[in-house]
């Protein structure tokens, strides 16, 4: 496998923080040019400020970060507090950044690199809500063109909403820039939560990351006890979903994953079903694909992989 070129952009929560450990731990396949924070879990003076926690805490501190949009594109925030707690990298206790975070705007940084890289050489990796992204495409619309792939953590059909009865958190945080981005014409595939609900940590998986006996081990296995409560309560699920991790497998090891190309549009006008990512799953309607939405992965295998990687932090 040739190494990819990629962006994290995102919004650290711990599930965040997981993909972006399990990136930086894979150098072979993935060259992170860079972090790009946005707004959406908490708030984004933390998550700009969680990026650069977990670069450290990998070992990478010359990986830059970049704060982007603090708002989404036409909403108030909504944040994710009840879920990551107030840091939103609650769990582990984990030491202030020392690196510093990069000046130039994440939204410039993204469109900077797309410009300047050869064109369907870099991939958007997003694991949160997709502000940045968009307004870059909006402020340059050349660079959707560019883009070699859009990686998405966002949106449900059959697993429906988990902030709302019909929506997907990541999406419905801002609906608008969805609506763009899934518009924008870039190679698009979508990790919903129809597969990574099959991506549990279960007591058996998080005490693998626990025996790694690594800094890096330990506070992922932290991580997960904190945040998984919330979601065995609500789910009665067996495990906590490692969403986000989802779209760096697909990178490494895209076998372990099944889907459709299908059309999906992005519900931005009713108050009911704000958010909602209408996934035409059964092809139904004559509106063309514009994305490969991903609907089951090998668990075990996922599992496997990640662990393997974090071992080498």
């Amino acid at each position: 496998m040739t190494q990819r070129k990629i962006i994290i952009d995102t919004d650290p929560g711990q599930d965040d923080a997981v993909a972006i450990l399990f990136a930086l731990a894979s150098p072979e396949e993935i060259e992170v040019l860079g972090i790009t924070a946005v707004a959406g879990n908490v708030p984004l003076a933390l998550t700009a400020k969680n990026a650069r926690i977990v670069c450290e805490l990998a070992g990478k501190p010359e990986t830059p970060v970049f704060a982007g949009c603090d708002s989404p594109m036409k909403r108030r925030l909504v944040t994710a507090e009840h879920v990551h707690g107030k840091t939103g990298l609650d769990g582990p206790v984990l030491s202030d950044p020392t690196m510093d975070l990069q000046e130039m705007h994440a939204v410039d940084f993204i469109i900077e690199t797309l410009r300047s890289e050869p064109e369907g050489t870099v991939t958007l990796c997003t694991l949160g809500p997709l502000t940045n992204i968009a307004t870059a495409f909006e402020r340059a619309p050349d660079v959707a063109a560019r883009v070699r792939e859009i990686v998405l953590m966002g949106g449900a059909y059959f697993e429906v909403g988990n902030i709302t009865p019909a929506a997907e958190f990541n999406i419905y945080v801002d609906p608008e820039a969805a609506d763009i981005v899934f518009k924008s014409g870039a190679p698009i595939t979508v990790m919903p939560l129809d597969v990574t609900h099959k991506a549990l940590v279960t007591k058996a998986r998080n005490d693998a990351f626990r025996a790694l006996a690594t800094p890096v081990g330990v506070a992922v296995a932290e991580m997960t006890d904190f945040f998984e409560r919330f979601d065995k309560e609500k789910y009665g699920s067996d495990g906590a979903p490692l969403h986000d991790p989802c779209v760096i497998a697909w990178l490494l090891k895209p076998e372990l994953f099944s889907g459709r190309k299908i059309n999906v549009e992005i519900e931005t006008g009713s108050e009911l079903t704000l958010g909602m990512t209408v996934a035409d799953w059964w092809g139904v309607t004559d509106r063309p694909a514009n994305a490969l939405f991903i609907g089951d992965v090998d668990g075990d295998g996922f599992f496997a992989l990640l662990t393997e990687r974090l071992a080498r932090l």
